[in-house]
């Protein structure tokens, strides 16, 4: 994937409270690499894209709070949860979520097998949950 436009059909857009801290999570955690990074101001992360390796990508930005009205959203912490879950289609569910683990991201759900394939899920440490899914063990 390129990391410049156009950019992909459709992109997560996560809202944090710690953007910087949050793109170097999701860098370790989902081996990805940043794309583009935009500061305000005032230090926050305006906005960031994270190209994950399984092909996708993430954009990043802290919470602006003072500009709901433009904005439109907050991270889950200020919401007290999130509203939607990111689903996440890799090749190995059982390393991804290692390795999300291992960054300190917690499960929800341990992997198993199901009818579609493997399922995991976890929260990760800026609130957002993530629905890994990939090749049944049993497949091969």
């Amino acid at each position: 994937m390129a990391c410049e436009p156009p950019d992909p059909p459709i992109t997560p857009y996560l809202m944090v409270g710690n953007g910087h801290r949050a793109v170097d999570w999701y860098i370790r955690a989902f081996a990805g690499r940043q794309c583009n990074r935009f500061d305000a101001e005032d230090g926050r992360l305006a906005h960031a894209m994270v190209e994950l390796a399984n092909g996708g990508a993430i954009y990043i930005a802290d919470e602006f709070p003072e500009m709901i009205d433009t904005v439109g959203t907050l991270a889950p912490d200020s919401l007290g949860g999130t509203t939607v879950t990111v689903a996440l289609a890799v090749d190995d569910v059982d390393a991804w979520l290692e390795r999300a683990r291992a960054e300190g991201a917690c499960t929800i759900r341990e992997p198993v097998d199901e009818f579609y394939g493997r399922h995991a899920r976890l929260r990760d440490p800026f609130g957002h949950v993530w629905s890994l899914t990939g090749p049944r063990r049993d497949a091969g």
